[in-house]
Formats: C-alpha cells, sequence, structure tokens
C-alpha cells in the first residue's frame, strides 16, 4: 500500500476491525456484485469507496427514471440515456474511485456465463429481484466454495442472510423451493430508500468482514428489518439441512444448461426474451425500424416505440417488452420487429 492509499483509507485503517493489514487484502479483494438495482448500486458505491480492488458488475436492465429514488449510484442523465445499469455502474466507479478495476456487465446470469462472469470473484453479493437467478448463484456458491450474501427489500421490509458454503445453512437450506403464490414486488408494493440501504448495509458489513480477512467474524443468521414499524430480528441460522440437495447432496440443478423461456420480470408489466445468443447489429436495426415508430439508441442498447409497448433490444439479442406481461404477446413482438 503506498502513500495515497494510506491517506485515502486513513480513517478504515484507524478501525481495528480492518487495520492496515485488512485494507490490504481489501485492495487485493474481487467482489461480484449480480444485480445493480437498488441493493446491487449500494453494494457496488460502497465497496468502491472502501478500495475493494475489483468489481464484477452484472445486470440486465437499463436506467428509468423510478429508480433514481432508490438506486444510489445513479443520474438523471443516466435515465435520459437508458444505459444499462451496468455499463453506467462502471463509469460511476471510475470517477469515484479510479484504482478500482469495475467491469460492467450488461447480461443475464445464466448457466451458460455464470462460471465466467462470476468465476474469479472471492464473494458474491446478491442484488437481485428473482429466486431463480438466487438459487443460480446458490448452486454456483456452494459448488466452488465461494461465500455470497443474499439480500432483499420491498416496502420497508428487508432480510439478509450470508451463506458461507462449509459453515453455514445455503438458501435452499431455508428455502428448499420458490415461495408459492403472488409476491410483492417494488413495483406492485412500493419501496423506501431507507430499507434498501439498511439491508445493503448489512450486507457490505458482511462482505468487508470477509474480504478483509476475517471470515469468522460473519454470523450465520437471518436479520429481517421493517423501518416503517421499527422491528429488527435477528434468527441465529439453523446448521445445513443433512437433507439439503445442496450443500448436503451436492445436486446443482441450476447449473444445468436449458433453454430460457420469456420471462414475466418483477410485477413491471414487461417480458424479457433470451431463448438463445444471437448477436443483433443495433445500428442496423435502428435504421430498419426508424419508418415504424419512435428509435432511440446507443452503443448498450436500441428501444423502440410502438404504443402501447417499448421494446429494448440488447446486442446480444436479449429484449424487454414493456406493456404486456403475456409471454406470447412478447414473443410476437420479438418476431415482427427483431426477426
Amino acid at each position: 500500500m503506498d502513500a495515497a492509499e494510506r491517506q485515502r483509507y486513513s480513517r478504515q485503517i484507524l478501525f481495528p476491525g480492518i487495520g492496515e493489514r485488512g485494507q490490504e487484502a481489501l485492495l487485493r479483494s474481487h467482489a461480484a456484485v449480480v444485480g445493480c438495482g437498488a441493493l446491487g448500486s449500494f453494494h457496488v458505491s460502497a465497496l468502491a469507496r472502501a478500495g475493494v480492488g475489483a468489481l464484477t458488475i452484472v445486470d440486465r436492465d437499463y436506467v428509468e427514471p423510478s429508480n433514481l429514488h432508490r438506486q444510489w449510484l445513479f443520474e438523471e442523465s443516466d435515465a435520459a440515456e437508458s444505459l444499462p445499469k451496468a455499463a453506467a455502474a462502471e463509469r460511476h466507479v471510475a470517477r469515484i474511485n479510479s484504482t478500482v478495476h469495475a467491469r460492467g456487465v450488461v447480461a443475464d446470469l445464466t448457466p451458460a456465463n455464470v462460471a465466467e462472469l462470476l468465476g474469479g470473484a472471492d464473494l458474491i453479493l446478491d442484488g437481485t429481484d428473482n429466486f431463480e437467478t438466487r438459487y443460480l448463484i446458490n448452486d454456483f456458491a456452494v459448488s466452488r466454495g465461494v461465500p455470497w450474501i443474499y439480500g432483499a427489500a420491498v416496502g420497508s421490509y428487508g432480510l439478509t442472510m450470508p451463506v458461507i458454503p462449509g459453515r453455514t445453512a445455503c438458501l435452499r437450506c431455508i428455502y428448499p423451493d420458490p415461495p408459492s403464490g403472488v409476491q410483492p414486488t417494488c413495483e406492485t408494493a412500493g419501496v423506501l430508500n431507507a430499507i434498501v440501504s439498511a439491508v445493503a448495509s448489512l450486507q457490505v458489513a458482511d462482505a468487508l468482514k470477509i474480504l478483509s480477512g476475517h471470515p469468522d467474524l460473519v454470523r450465520a443468521r437471518l436479520t429481517t428489518i421493517d423501518v416503517w414499524d421499527g422491528g429488527i430480528r435477528q434468527i441465529e441460522g439453523p446448521p445445513g439441512d443433512p437433507e439439503c440437495p445442496t450443500c448436503a447432496r451436492r445436486e446443482f440443478p441450476y447449473l444445468e444448461e436449458s433453454p430460457r423461456p420469456p420471462a414475466t420480470l418483477c410485477g413491471r408489466n414487461a417480458v424479457q426474451i433470451h431463448e438463445r445468443e444471437r448477436p443483433i447489429d443495433l445500428v442496423a436495426l435502428k435504421a430498419r425500424l426508424e419508418p415504424l415508430g419512435e428509435v432511440r439508441a446507443n452503443e448498450f442498447a436500441l428501444r423502440f416505440f410502438t404504443a402501447p409497448y417499448e421494446m429494448t433490444v440488447f446486442p446480444d439479442g436479449r429484449a424487454i417488452i414493456k406493456g404486456t406481461s403475456d409471454t406470447g404477446v412478447a414473443r410476437s413482438l420479438y418476431a415482427r420487429y427483431v426477426g
């Protein structure tokens, strides 16, 4: 650590739990953040400011005005340009801390790319909005022995739990199956930025313990918070389930590659199409669509408006169609305008 780094992180080094040795460990560490929305954007900003040496930021979505009240890393200009969140996050990290190597990946985390995207990480932070991706992270992390930290927030309520393979229960020990029935989302129940920052801060605190060389200080417990009612509960986590298919039987079905059907996105009246990898020439697509409706495009994505729908197409062929939750309608629109 050079003199400039000692000055920059001086207040963090003074904290006995980290000290100079812990700061040096942070500077050498690599964290992956999956989902750069409300939780993930806080993770990225906090870890970059703390001096985590490398950050991989994976997100499939783009910045919208409705994100700005709770997604701490983004600005009005990001929403005006409809920048993908991962790309915008990479740009902001460069301005926050130019010594951090940030890699923003505009993609959906899948069994096909999870090893390439998360394989070099010392720790994974969950900023996602769906259990399918969390189970994928859980399978990957347990199979590789990589710690990860689960988190979720909606309304005024949130929860977080660390998963340290070999020491704590994993996600499927606690949730053997995804929650059934209709679940509240930020788009249907709203969300307070205070609960987002509270949950994300607890996740980052555990991340700093692990990355600075103190994984033994991470408590195996589930923490729930309600910032409106004022309730905070911490339940000591049970030991791993001896019948858990993931951490006991070492079965990892979420790592198996299979076609990804269209997915309705988190109460947003939108569908994601990503059935196969098919590179798209966005310049050519823009020229083809301009006679048919309003088109906005940048190097990261193209947005096409044809009332009452809005289609965002990414270079890998993935698309998000807003204005419908019917996968059949979304497929039809994709076929009609993208081919």
